[in-house]
């Protein structure tokens, strides 16, 4: 009978965790190169919707407020316009999105990005109304120029 040989098997596993970190990383690589499938290609369109929701919703209130003076319940209709018209806009004439008819439904443009586009507008319009309320005789930038 001869001598075993000695294994060393903290090194054994050491490089079989590497060899499977690698084969796991070349897999991740490759499948997010491209959504495959529908649900994710769907979350995509929403995500896009959410941050460009979160966007308007600054903007709305800083042009809301800063250029056009708007107070109270002009301020909120202009919140709500943006609110439900502005994403209409931007996924049928900015990003062209397709729907199809059977997954196509309001609620999937309307929904994504309300929380966020009420608390940055919210925000950005006491910010700002805040700011101009300690400037004495100053309201709008279209009154400078009227």
């Amino acid at each position: 009978m001869g001598k075993h040989k000695k294994v060393d098997i903290r090194k054994r596993r050491q490089r079989l965790l590497k060899e499977k970190r690698k084969e796991l990383q070349q897999k991740s690589i490759k499948t997010e190169k491209k959504p495959t499938k529908a649900l994710d290609i769907r979350l995509e369109k929403e995500t896009k919707l959410y941050w460009i929701r979160a966007l308007t919703g600054a903007l709305s209130a800083l042009i809301g407020r800063l250029i056009f003076g708007f107070i109270g319940w002009f301020l909120l209709l202009w919140m709500l316009a943006w609110w439900f018209l502005f994403p209409f806009v931007v996924s049928f004439i900015i990003f062209r999105y397709e729907y199809d008819k059977e997954e196509w439904y309001w609620k999937n443009i309307i929904l994504p990005g309300i929380g966020i586009h009420f608390f940055l507008f919210m925000i950005f319009g006491v910010f700002i109304h805040t700011t101009l309320y300690f400037i004495p005789g100053f309201s709008s930038v279209l009154e400078l120029f009227t």
